[in-house]
């Protein structure tokens, strides 16, 4: 029962065996987000916006965000779901978000750009970039489960992010900055328009 609950308590990233033998890691990351409050940026734009903006939607007209050109726009696609709550395999903000879930909603809906369902398999688009030149909407990829790119993120600046944390949470802001998101960083990336493009290198 307990591997059980530890299964659906991650991004969908892993198959279940992987979920249930990283069971004692997940443990330790949930022990840790269930005591960490969202940024307070998070918390005000959650209560001010998301909930004049989508609560008084039925499940299935949910408004899209707006169309954007650029990596800005993802993030701030991404930001109109605070508050959203955690799901595992949720792909859609009337079912809920998973990490991976919120990347690929938000990529397509502001940009127009398909992206695979895994984070693991995201961290393969777009090129690599250095924290030091992190920009806002560039994706940030952490180690939650015992192996690379089991993460994904947001990046919004001033070393924020914006991502779907596990179970029971909701799509908040956190500080990378933080000895938990620190210690796990393991790469970000730079996605590329529907042409190729590298976004903001305009």
């Amino acid at each position: 029962m307990i591997l059980a609950t530890l299964a659906l308590a991650g991004c969908a990233s892993t198959n279940q065996t992987e979920q249930a033998e990283s069971g004692i890691r997940m443990v330790v990351r949930d022990s840790y987000l269930s005591q960490t409050k969202s940024d307070p940026l998070g918390a005000y734009l959650s209560s001010k916006q998301f909930s004049s903006t989508y609560t008084n939607y039925p499940d299935s007209q949910y408004p899209a965000p707006n169309i954007g050109s650029g990596a800005k726009e993802m993030a701030n696609a991404a930001l109109d779901f605070l508050g959203t709550k955690y799901k595992y395999g949720g792909d859609t903000p009337y079912s809920g978000f998973d990490c991976s879930g919120l990347v690929i909603y938000a990529a397509e809906k502001s940009l127009g750009l398909k992206l695979p369902r895994r984070s693991a398999q995201i961290a393969h688009e777009g090129i690599s970039i250095k924290r030091t030149e992190l920009k806002k909407g560039d994706l940030v990829f952490f180690n939650t489960r015992g192996h690379r790119y089991s993460h994904v993120g947001i990046y919004l600046g001033n070393e924020k992010f914006v991502h779907a944390p596990r179970t029971g949470s909701v799509v908040r802001i956190e500080d990378m900055n933080t000895a938990y998101w620190k210690k796990r960083y393991n790469g970000a990336r730079r996605l590329a328009d529907s042409s190729g493009n590298i976004l903001g290198l305009n």
